[in-house]
């Protein structure tokens, strides 16, 4: 009875989850503001279960409006202070535009210091052997000398690195003999101002742009405190009250060590850094080589490099800003600048990615190819690993297929169901826009909110991406494959056939093998997840502790899977050494089992298996473009239902006993995400009788428009783009059809197939309307509205905003074919 209660309360909980799991959408702050504005647009998304925001401040915000000014800061005060009285949340975003860290260029304006540093190399070519050679030193004023390499050129681009020399100034200049033989150069390594900008908030702060904002030196603590003074303290000090409930967190963007748009040919750098450098383990010869080819060598130099780097970042800014958040009772949030960077990760208590610019998408196997294909992974799994309960994405940002407006609601699903398979849990729609006025319609299009066409109906999403919020959250995947990952490399090889067998896997950073893992019987451990398997993709990159790690792993029993190209590569601890990834399925599959298998097979389908409160979910997504049938065998046993998340109907399944757990019949459309909910302590109950026989009465003619820009009876369902005058049309055309049914009694199960349509559809039969659909298939139930004799259909079909602010012709309307299917008893 006990658990009967439980899974009763998960699905009241599902059906409507707290608004803590809401969308957190980037409002996008980039007109002449107001407070009449600022509370209508917070009441409409409030109304539209939209339960929270980024305040995002943007481009189009006027000058006479200074970003973090008196007057900026009393409506962003308001907006917080509204949100308040509606039980919403707030993220707070730490810079006026992006990347983050500099102010909107007020760091830098403080003390010109602070500006963004890189280093440069200059060289100068000894022209005779044997000979000296006087090179003078000259630098600007805001220059410094960091060192002078004399090295041996094998080519225009590549070095005899073993013979790099290190040369010491006189004075103003340097005095060098080249050797008898060899060509030789003179290097100069020098720290310079690197030039780069943010993209500001104000008229002539763009990218190029005169007064664009200049980047500061994330690597300079002192620049950074200036930050947190200018940014965090100016919020808190207006907002104190309601950090830690209503706001939430601090958004950091993408901060970016050389900026925007920077001087060509710099290498991330500040003062003093070459002891840190050198303290690392580098010696200064490898200087040159940052910039040259070395041979064998020269990977692991720049690997050296990258990582001191980005050690230094981590320190100085990331970990900076988190203890000020955490000090001052909120979360750090955001994401880094690359799709990989799982190692910065470490120190946001809500770890972050951003899909956009379309990297991920439906077509071309961009959701398993890719370095790109490993972000939504990178968030979850590094939140998994450190213990943190949410991970979000920025998502959606510059995603449609042809930039601009193209981005469709289909599309959009696509992207949410990418997201929570692989474990993310808070989303950031990419962006909600406080005006679309003039140039602001164009930049970083689309709307996915209040200003594109399926707004009258976000609610759905929102509570969507709430229902599957809540069920990532709180929860453990059941994978028991980790794969080893470095601090800013993913691999995604070794992982897309995992992906497509359904076999669940999680990236596990390198370093926590060391500093947080424990291993024992076979097993590595982390955080409550439990490892019987490792894969490797590129051994020559995991260090010797690594390897001896992975060698105690599989001495107990534990199995490791190279995949190498080269068999020779690294040293034998007992690994299983592959040469094609396809391979590797099998292999985990014959040592671990499979959990979840599909018959027949598909390498569209992803499965994530999440254990919460003692219920397991087995969360199936279809991210191909065809719907599919078959059998899921899983191998636990116990009460089975089917959940939905898109209307958060629950339905019992009916299963048959396997050799290990059980079966069940699965059909999963396109863009559809399904989930089946598992209660291993209660046993299976009876079935409904089987449906009956499916007849299709095809509806292809007689059609007429009733509302839009034209009306009266059309030959053909066709799109209205073909029509005269439609050709760039974006808006609503409004379908009525009739027909005639004898026995509406015997089509209680009746389901109305609108075939193809662009892209927002709305049904109404007989006067009731009977839903909306915004992606194919565009099926509905309409059993329930059918009555005896005359029967009709109206349809509004809305298309993409595209064909209006982009200048397209994008198939638009009720293009069919249009099938009424029942089922007789």
């Amino acid at each position: 009875m006990r658990r009967l209660h439980q899974l009763h309360a998960l699905k009241k909980q599902f059906d409507n989850p707290p608004t803590e799991f809401s969308p957190l959408p980037f409002w996008f702050w980039n007109d002449e503001l107001s407070a009449e504005g600022i509370i209508g647009q917070i009441h409409d998304f409030h109304a539209k279960e939209v339960d929270g925001f980024v305040i995002h401040p943007r481009m189009g915000l006027p000058s006479s409006m200074p970003y973090l000014s008196e007057p900026y800061m009393e409506l962003v005060e308001l907006a917080v202070t509204e949100a308040d009285k509606l039980g919403m949340k707030v993220i707070l975003y730490d810079e006026g535009m992006y990347p983050s860290g500099s102010a909107c260029g007020m760091v830098v304006k403080e003390n010109p210091d602070y500006a963004s540093r890189g280093l440069q190399v200059t060289e100068c070519a000894c022209k005779r052997s044997g000979e000296p050679v006087v090179i003078p030193i000259e630098l600007l004023p805001e220059q410094n000398l960091v060192s002078a390499l004399a090295v041996r050129k094998l080519s225009g681009v590549e070095i005899d690195a073993s013979s790099t020399i290190v040369l010491h100034a006189e004075q103003d200049s340097i005095r060098f003999t080249p050797p008898a033989a060899g060509n030789w150069s003179v290097l100069f390594f020098i720290e310079t101002p690197s030039k780069g900008t943010i993209r500001g908030v104000h008229p002539g702060q763009d990218d190029g742009e005169s007064d664009a904002p200049l980047a500061a030196d994330l690597l300079n603590p002192d620049a950074v405190q200036t930050f947190i003074r200018l940014t965090h303290e100016a919020y808190y000090r207006r907002l104190s009250r309601y950090f830690g409930n209503t706001v939430m967190a601090m958004f950091t963007d993408e901060p970016n060590l050389l900026g925007r748009f920077h001087t060509k040919g710099l290498k991330p750098w500040t003062r003093g850094f070459l002891y840190e450098y050198l303290e690392s383990g580098s010696r200064e010869q490898d200087l040159a080589v940052l910039w040259f080819e070395a041979g064998e060598t020269t990977t692991e130099i720049r690997k050296a490099y990258e990582t001191v780097i980005r050690n230094r970042l981590g320190r100085t800014y990331y970990k900076t800003l988190a203890d000020w958040c955490e000090a001052h009772g909120i979360g750090l949030t955001g994401h880094p600048a690359e799709s990989n960077d799982i190692g910065l990760l470490e120190h946001f208590h809500i770890p972050g990615q951003d899909v956009v610019w379309r990297y991920i998408a439906p077509e071309a196997g961009k959701a398993v190819t890719g370095t790109h294909s490993t972000m939504g992974k990178c968030s979850s799994d590094s939140a998994r690993h450190r213990g943190k309960r949410r991970n979000l994405n920025e998502s959606f940002g510059v995603c449609g297929i042809e930039g601009g407006w193209s981005l469709s609601a289909d599309n959009m699903k696509w992207y949410l169901d990418w997201l929570f398979v692989r474990g993310v849990n808070l989303i950031v729609p990419h962006a909600f826009y406080y005006s679309i006025r003039g140039e602001r319609r164009d930049e970083r299009p689309p709307d996915v909110g209040p200003n594109n066409t399926w707004w009258q109906d976000y609610a759905q999403f929102a509570r969507y991406i709430k229902r599957m919020s809540w069920l990532m959250t709180d929860g453990r995947n059941g994978a028991e494959t980790a794969v080893i990952a470095g601090s800013a490399e993913l691999p995604w090889r070794i992982v897309k056939p995992l992906y497509e067998e359904q076999v669940e896997f999680n990236y596990l950073e390198e370093s926590l093998l060391d500093s947080a893992i424990e291993c024992k019987d076979g097993v590595l451990s982390i955080s409550g997840y439990r490892y019987k398997a490792v894969l490797v993709e590129d051994g020559k990159r995991l260090t010797p502790d690594s390897w001896r790690i992975l060698q105690t792993f599989a001495e107990q029993g534990g199995l490791v899977i190279e995949l190498s190209d080269d068999v020779q590569t690294t040293k034998g601890i007992g690994q299983v050494r592959v040469k094609h990834e396809d391979e590797i399925p099998a292999l985990l599959t014959r040592t671990l089992g499979q959990d979840a298998r599909l018959e027949p097979a598909s390498a569209s389908i992803r499965i994530s298996r999440i254990t919460k409160d003692g219920i397991l979910f087995y969360v199936i997504v279809n991210e191909g473009e065809a719907g599919y049938e078959g059998t899921l065998e899983i191998s636990h046993s116990g009460y089975t239902e089917c959940w939905l998340p898109w209307t958060g109907a629950v339905q019992q399944t009916k299963v048959e006993q396997a050799a290990e757990g059980q079966k069940l019949h699965v059909s999963i459309e396109r863009r559809e995400c399904l989930i089946i909910a598992v209660d291993p302590n209660m046993e299976q109950g009876e079935m409904k009788d089987e449906p009956g026989e499916v007849d299709v009465t095809e509806l292809p003619a007689d059609w007429r428009v009733v509302e839009g820009p034209v009306s009266g009876e059309i030959p053909a369902l066709s799109s209205w783009t073909e029509w005269d005058g439609l050709k760039h049309y974006s808006g609503t055309v409004t379908y009525e059809r009739s027909f005639e049914l004898d026995d509406p009694c015997a089509w209680s199960g009746a389901k109305l197939d609108l075939g193809e349509a662009h892209e927002l559809a709305r049904l109404w039969v007989n006067g009731r309307e009977a839903g909306v659909r915004m992606w194919n298939p565009y099926v509905f139930d309409i059993g329930a509205y059918l009555k005896p004799g005359t029967n009709v259909l109206k349809v509004a079909v809305t298309n993409s905003l595209a064909n209006l602010y982009d200048g397209k012709s994008y198939t638009s309307g009720l293009i069919g074919p249009v099938r009424l299917k029942g089922e007789r008893k």
